[in-house]
């Protein structure tokens, strides 16, 4: 099977220089036409049998604007949410770091944001929804997930059977894609976080 990671286009927040994570924005004018251009993309060059969806409102639109061109089932999926970043979501980043300062050294892995996750949850939560993902939909030849950059990174971490404290990062752009193939023993990355849908003055 193939896995198509696919991250929502651009959200107010990111115009907005605050902390997203649970802050449910929606999509700006520009992320809907990257989210446009992508869908057409996926269609003409990598259709999906199912489309699987974080239910916040940016990841959901991106899906559902997919799903309008492909014209296969979307189903959402809770554990495809962002990070949960409990107190700070929505924050100013600079107000958020007065407020709430990063501690020093960092905060540990296992201590949880005050009123969210921690990173130990997040990495657990990927695991688990890439093994519900491989399992149940192991019949399907192509499943499109819309998510977020970091659930993205962590689920890519999962496939790629990386260790808890792995310090990689994935990262993602605007609608970028990965294509992952499970086949046999085998995991292949077919290629990462691709943006060629995109023309100069869509890239964010």
């Amino acid at each position: 099977m193939e896995l198509l990671v696919i991250r929502h286009g651009q959200s107010e927040a990111d115009l907005l220089g605050v902390h997203e994570g649970r802050a449910d924005y929606p999509l700006t004018a520009l992320g809907e036409r990257q989210a446009f251009k992508m869908a057409e993309y996926i269609y003409k060059h990598f259709p999906p049998d199912v489309i699987l969806t974080s239910p916040l409102i940016r990841a959901r639109r991106t899906a559902f604007i997919l799903q309008d061109i492909v014209g296969c089932e979307c189903v959402e999926e809770q554990d495809l949410m962002e990070y949960n970043n409990g107190i700070l979501a929505g924050l100013k980043k600079d107000e958020a770091l007065v407020k709430f300062p990063i501690p020093k050294g960092g905060r540990p892995a296992h201590i949880p944001i005050q009123d969210g996750e921690s990173e130990l949850q997040f990495r657990y939560r990927a695991e688990a929804v890439f093994s519900k993902i491989v399992t149940e939909y192991s019949g399907l030849n192509r499943v499109a997930i819309v998510s977020h950059g970091g659930l993205i990174s962590n689920f890519i971490k999962a496939f790629l059977k990386q260790p808890i404290n792995s310090e990689f990062v994935f990262p993602t752009g605007d609608t970028g894609f990965h294509l992952l193939q499970i086949k046999d023993n085998s995991r292949v990355v077919r290629f990462m976080n691709r943006q060629e849908h995109l023309g100069e003055r869509d890239l964010g």
